[in-house]
């Protein structure tokens, strides 16, 4: 069963200047994608994403230091806006596309609290027993 993710996505987009997102597997499929983006175009992101999350792991040494600590965020700035990368959990990230005058800090912010509601939203619960009192 996958759950419905559309509010994760639907949450970011009330940052003022952000115009995408999407919630993507580490292999690189779409598993939840903003109304705005047509389905074609956000698996081609998709997997583009899962892609440069692995470039900014592959490069973190370069920080320069012996143990560069665990891969955050990965910003990818344009002319006309920035794309936003961060972990979502076990094997998923979340990236969202915006404007160049989006408030960065209000969007990072947004999302990590998104992520904590992913994580909630996609574990299971303990199996209880029926008729067990242990």
């Amino acid at each position: 069963m996958n759950p419905d993710l559309s509010w994760v996505l639907d949450d970011v987009l009330q940052v003022p200047g952000a115009r995408h997102a999407i919630l993507v597997s580490a292999d690189g499929l779409l598993l939840a994608s903003s109304a705005d983006i047509g389905r074609d175009d956000a698996e081609t992101v998709a997997a583009a994403m899962s892609s440069m999350q692995s470039l900014s792991r592959a490069v973190a040494p370069f920080i320069g230091t012996r143990t560069p600590g665990q891969w955050r965020q990965t910003l990818l700035e344009y002319e006309d806006g920035w794309i936003f990368l961060i972990a979502a959990g076990s094997g998923a990230y979340l990236a969202a596309a915006a404007a160049a005058d989006v408030d960065m800090e209000a969007m990072s912010f947004r999302m990590q609290q998104q992520v904590g509601a992913v994580g909630k939203a996609m574990s299971t619960p303990p199996r209880q027993t029926a008729g067990s009192d242990a």
